[in-house]
């Protein structure tokens, strides 16, 4: 029901827009030919991003770093940034490899090529995507994974003691101090490791002076300071409510506004802040968190009671409600949260962010089936108590008609004052509570517990009232029958399943704010507008000849890629990613719809790259262009890629 509900709102999906920032265009144009020096560089993004002090390298074709000017954003747009050259670069083809962090706080890094004058072999290795470092990383992952999992078992653990109120809170004072030490210590990790995880360096840097004051003056730094400075007032409300019975009005409000608060330092640094719809997306990413909190922390809270002490039914019952809650603002928010990350249904399948938010909805299916599991135990176990409540009631029915018959009988036989007799009698008491008062109590024990032994009938009692030997010997604590500790047992078990696959659930959730989301990926890959430039075509042809050294991609970009007259360049890369020089390149294109073609593009070699001033096409469609690469006399292969002509 779940992915339908999701599948639904997806195809009625709005246009494009981003959260987690991806390259739009260059300028200059990604594999272009100028005729004269640029006199900079601009990179144009599909949301805000901010610069490091590295932002950018560019290197000649000698691979030695060309001294760059100063960086910063275009005026008056937060999603381009510009950094000066010098007024002579030389002539050929330079490499640029750039870094910045988007809006949503994650680092993007990248490179791309541009020529001068003509294109030239170069000893510059074109840098991969991937430039983090492996161990600043995986680090960070797992610290952010723990802040999310010491967050839930804190502020559920404290919601659950709140709302559920079980009558012996001592065994949760230990969830709820390593929930609080360890959102500490991992939000302070966090804050060390931020610098070198932006900047894709190793962990050495987490000591850096200047990557402190960095981090001290970017948004997802103040947001670990936040983050601690409201972690101490939540602790300092718990040690101020330890002790008391339950907790004030006023300390409710104050703790609700605590919860909301931590929840929001991840709103505010993740895929919710950028994009389309912030404040919706905050919002639900706000409940978002604190409903997972409630549900998995309240799981963890009462998977440590089961085991250890007595839980009162109505704490169990308390729990269901309040997790049934939970369940339908995570569904909600979470279907909302799809739409957006996602975009189209397509990016469900093609995309990395699509896939793991499938293997998300299968754990959150799992979790809902543990959750019903539970709560059918729940209501099963309701049931006997109802039932003991019902055997009870009416046991404590006859034992006052047997007391009363025999409080008359005493007084028509003893004319000695019986005042306190027949008070105790009437009451039955028994320790300082009454037979009633202990059937009331049976309604709050955990299902099918018997009732306390020393609400036993006055039959068992002395004439003094108090409990005669036998009663207080069989006074040992409740006893459960065998179904219901079936019941018991079955619940446990549930729960259990439960944390288990919450667990899980988080983990994949952390693994997606880590991950750029399908509308970006969608909008960074169909919007080719460059800042100034008319649009360009840019195809990469892998290719592969068999042997050793003989594969490598050719670079097509033809330009302005529309209907009528183009140009064309193509520039062929070795498997090192540096330019390689072959015998003999030929493109061509056909247009099988129309049946027009194979128009020959009649390429020249410009000495390090092969280039066309006119490539005609008259109709716009989608294009076979056939590229055919010569590396030897003897070898040569030709691969055929699609090609969007436009009007």
């Amino acid at each position: 029901m779940l992915l339908g509900t999701v599948l639904v709102l997806l195809l009625l999906g709005g246009g494009p827009a981003s959260a987690h920032a991806a390259l739009r265009s260059t300028d200059p144009v990604d594999g272009s030919v100028v005729k004269k020096s640029p006199r900079s560089i601009t990179l144009t993004f599909t949301e805000s991003v901010g610069l490091l002090d590295d932002s950018f390298r560019v290197l000649d074709p000698g691979n030695q770093r060309v001294k760059l000017g100063g960086a910063g954003h275009v005026e008056g747009r937060s999603d381009s940034v510009r950094v000066k050259l010098p007024k002579k670069l030389g002539t050929g083809t330079f490499t640029v490899a750039w870094r910045v962090v988007s809006a949503d706080s994650h680092p993007v890094s990248g490179a791309f090529t541009f020529s001068v004058g003509k294109a030239s072999p170069t000893l510059a290795v074109l840098p991969s995507d991937a430039t983090e470092d492996p161990a600043t990383d995986g680090l960070y992952n797992v610290g952010r994974y723990l802040a999310y999992i010491a967050a839930a078992l804190l502020v559920g653990t404290a919601t659950f003691v709140a709302v559920c109120r079980p009558p012996d809170t001592r065994p949760l004072r230990r969830p709820l101090l390593i929930g609080g030490w360890t959102l500490a210590g991992s939000t302070v990790f966090l804050f060390f490791l931020r610098a070198p995880y932006e900047a894709g360096t190793g962990p050495a840097g987490a000591l850096d002076p200047s990557g402190l004051l960095r981090t001290l003056e970017g948004r997802p730094g103040l947001a670990l300071l936040a983050r601690l400075l409201l972690l101490a007032a939540a602790v300092a409300l718990l040690l101020r409510q330890r002790g008391r019975p339950e907790p004030s009005k006023a300390a409710l409000v104050l703790g609700s506004l605590l919860a909301v608060g931590l929840a929001l330092t991840w709103a505010g640094a993740e895929h919710a802040s950028a994009g389309i719809q912030v404040p919706l997306a905050m919002t639900s990413s706000v409940l978002h968190v604190l409903a997972m909190a409630v549900w998995l922390g309240g799981l963890v809270a009462l998977l440590t009671l089961l085991p250890r002490a007595s839980v009162p039914s109505r704490v169990v019952t308390r729990f269901s409600r309040l997790a049934g809650i939970s369940v339908t603002v995570l569904v909600v928010t979470g279907v909302y949260q799809s739409w957006r990350g996602l975009g189209s249904l397509s990016a469900l399948t093609d995309t990395t962010y699509g896939r793991v938010l499938l293997a998300k909805l299968v754990a959150v299916s799992v979790l809902l089936a543990a959750g019903a599991w539970s709560r059918a135990t729940v209501t099963s176990q309701a049931n006997v108590t109802r039932g003991r409540k019902d055997r009870a009631n009416a046991q404590a029915e006859k034992t006052a008609e047997k007391t009363t018959e025999k409080t008359t009988e005493k007084a028509v036989t003893v004319e000695k004052p019986v005042t306190v007799e027949a008070k105790v009698l009437e009451k039955a008491t028994v320790g300082g509570t009454s037979v009633h008062e202990r059937v009331a109590d049976v309604a709050d024990a955990p299902a099918g517990e018997q009732p306390p032994k020393a609400a036993a009938p006055a039959a068992d009692m002395a004439a003094d009232g108090t409990p005669a030997p036998s009663a207080r010997s069989s006074s040992t604590g409740p006893r459960l029958t065998p179904a219901e500790s079936a019941h018991s047992r079955a619940l446990r078990r549930s729960v259990l399943l439960e944390v288990a696959v919450s667990v899980v659930v988080l983990v994949l959730t952390t693994i997606l704010t880590g991950t750029l989301p399908g509308r970006a990926a969608a909008e960074a890959a169909t919007t080719q507008q460059s800042a100034g430039l008319p649009v360009a075509s840019v195809t990469i042809v892998p290719f592969d000849l068999g042997k050793p050294g003989l594969r490598g991609k050719v670079q097509v970009t033809l330009d302005p890629g529309t209907v009528g007259d183009n140009t064309l360049q193509a520039v062929v890369y070795g498997p090192d990613g540096g330019f390689v020089t072959v015998p003999e390149l030929r493109i061509s294109f056909t247009l099988p719809s129309q049946d027009i073609g194979p128009l020959d593009a009649k390429l020249v070699d410009k000495g390090g790259y092969w280039a066309s001033s006119k490539v005609s096409l008259p109709i716009e469609g989608t294009w076979e262009m056939k590229t055919t690469i010569r590396a030897t006399d003897i070898d040569q292969v030709s691969v055929v890629k699609d090609v969007q002509i436009v009007r």
